[in-house]
């Protein structure tokens, strides 16, 4: 619905259509040669990206055509289609601006130079696209440059080698088309027709459905631009992500913590009276200094949520080559923002932790919403399905983010990590994971006031042997623990002999970081058979501290091992040490 207007003569239908590629694959042209009406933000207003003949920003233009077929009838009574273009930039340091348009868009059109094919950047913009849209159409461009007895089968071998790139995507047997949106490049006189638009403005209509749009629900509305009238007040440009917007409304900018009254709403420069999810507007509010917000989101007022850190759902994007090791620092785009943010993984307890969990483990398949309440186990990095026995799908897992500056942003959005630091030259994919965003921690020392609730812990091994036995109920330790380590600390935990007794840490014994362990149960016959022998000591007192008449083992068989266990969770400011 793109007139909330209360002016029944003419309903619109705004149908959202990224258009993403490859820097130089032509983008801005073909948004250019489809579009009759251009918004504010249309072709690029960016001087230095006219210089360098690159988008810099979203550029947003549209066109209106005829109802398609499939969408008449049915609950809303539309009288046209318009399209809108979201001209996303290719060049590849400018990735974090297609991902903030991605989440606006119903289809997608992938341009690709029909000489180059795809390139790094393509196959980048593909798994956006497979992220965040359900519909895709390929556009095969520039094909003015193929030599006309040449120019068929350049397109159909072409067309063949992205059908099999696209065999293991969503997008399998998408339609592929072939354009020439600019013939003889973008310095060419305008004099030259541009070819295959009308049927491409068919396919696009063929391709269209009526998306998911409702109008309830708070107010998250995209802003791309944003510039004041003077005498009037401040217009910011965007897309109603979700919710509705009127007249005399009140909305908040988060990022500027204000909020303004709406003062009037237009819809490609004719006024209406308000507006829903999934259309593009101006909104004049009272006047602020635009300068002050180029680009951000706009939201019922108190809304959306300033975070510092973040717990996310996380699944890594299978053409990424590095690993996700934990501690390490991803740019995360999360909302309309990137940001960088350091990054701890984690996931279920293993099903055959050494230290059983104190809940049964389930089955890694098994859909688990987090819970603060649930344990989860420390991963050093985030752990692809070869490393499970089985080939069953990936462990569910879960990442900490904490923000180097703090982030607006709704919850339950969509969150991606990439390395965008890598050189853009390097055949290689940049978005590393993908995410929901599940908790956010708005308090600046969430660390201390947040983290200890999130119950992630490490289990740790220690290992010592049995120096002698004092008597049946008794024996003397050593090697497990430092000199200098305080044994007070270990004191009641439990710990079990290689010989399967098991028995509680009393104290030290000593100066050398011995210690005495208490078997409750006393120890074995087959045990006290391996100390006894001609082992016994005839001083009067075995040491300082110790006892006469104390049994070592005998000096041909195995020494008895003392295992420790216990774990230790990573936000737990005392640090203790748990057993189950």
């Amino acid at each position: 619905m793109s007139d909330s207007s209360g002016d029944s003569r003419v309903k619109t239908l705004n149908f959202n259509v990224g258009v993403l590629g490859h820097v130089d694959s032509g983008k801005t042209s073909l948004a250019r040669a489809l579009s009759s009406t251009a918004s504010t933000a249309a072709f690029d207003k960016n001087p230095q990206s006219r210089e360098r003949g690159i988008t810099l920003d979203l550029g947003f233009s549209s066109f209106t055509v005829d109802l398609p077929e499939q969408l008449r009838g049915g609950q809303q009574q539309y009288d046209s289609l318009q399209f809108t273009l979201v001209d996303c930039p290719g060049h590849a340091s400018l990735i974090r601006t297609i991902i903030g348009g991605a989440q606006i868009i119903d289809l997608m059109m992938l341009v690709v130079d029909v000489v180059k094919g795809v390139q790094t950047q393509t196959a980048e913009c593909l798994l956006i696209g497979e992220l965040t849209c359900p519909r895709m159409v390929v556009v095969l461009n520039k094909i003015d440059l193929l030599p006309p007895n040449k120019r068929q089968t350049a397109i159909e071998k072409m067309t063949k080698r992205l059908h099999k790139t696209l065999e293991s995507t969503r997008f399998k047997e998408c339609p592929v088309i072939a354009v020439a949106a600019k013939p003889g490049g973008p310095d060419a006189p305008d004099t030259e027709e541009s070819q295959g638009m009308s049927e491409l403005i068919e396919l696009l209509k063929k391709q269209t459905y009526l998306p998911q749009r409702d109008p309830g629900g708070d107010l998250l509305m995209a802003v791309d631009h944003c510039f004041s009238i003077r005498g009037q007040g401040t217009v910011m440009t965007g897309t109603i992500l979700q919710g509705s917007l009127a007249i005399n409304d009140t909305v908040e900018i988060p990022s500027l913590k204000v909020t303004k009254k709406i003062k009037s709403v237009q819809m490609f420069r004719k006024p209406v009276t308000g507006a829903m999810q999934g259309d593009r507007v101006g909104v004049c509010v009272t006047q602020f200094d635009p300068k002050l917000l180029e680009r951000g989101v706009i939201c019922t007022p108190g809304s959306l949520r300033t975070l510092h850190a973040a717990v996310i759902s996380v699944r890594k994007i299978g053409y990424f080559k590095g690993s996700l090791a934990t501690r390490a620092k991803f740019h995360i785009t999360v909302g309309h923002e990137t940001v960088m943010a350091r990054v701890t993984f984690f996931g279920l307890p293993p099903v055959n932790a050494s230290t059983p969990p104190s809940e049964p483990s389930l089955p890694h398949s098994l859909e688990m919403p987090f819970a603060f309440d649930r344990e989860y186990f420390y991963q050093d990095e985030y752990v692809t399905g070869q490393v499970e026995m089985s080939s069953g799908p990936e462990p569910e897992q879960w990442a900490l983010l904490e923000f180097e500056r703090p982030v607006t942003c709704p919850s339950l959005c969509l969150v991606i990590g990439s390395k965008l630091d890598t050189d853009i030259h390097a055949n290689a994919c940049r978005l590393a994971f993908q995410g929901r965003l599940l908790e956010g921690f708005e308090d600046k020392s969430y660390a201390e006031t947040a983290l200890p609730r999130l119950r992630i812990y490490k289990t740790k091994h220690k290992e010592g042997q049995v120096e002698r036995v004092s008597d049946d109920y008794t024996v003397i330790g050593r090697s497990l623990f430092k000199k200098e380590t305080n044994l007070q600390l270990f004191v009641g935990l439990k710990v079990t002999l290689s010989t399967g007794e098991s028995g509680v840490i009393e104290g030290g014994f000593g100066q050398s970081g011995k210690f005495k362990i208490r078997i409750q149960e006393g120890l074995s016959p087959e045990t006290k058979q391996l100390f006894s022998s001609t082992s016994k000591k005839k001083g009067k007192g075995g040491g300082k501290g110790g006892q006469g008449n104390e049994e070592e083992p005998k000096a041909d068989c195995q020494p008895v091992s003392i295992h420790l266990h216990f774990k230790r969770y990573v936000f737990d400011p005392h640090k203790k040490m748990v057993q189950s």
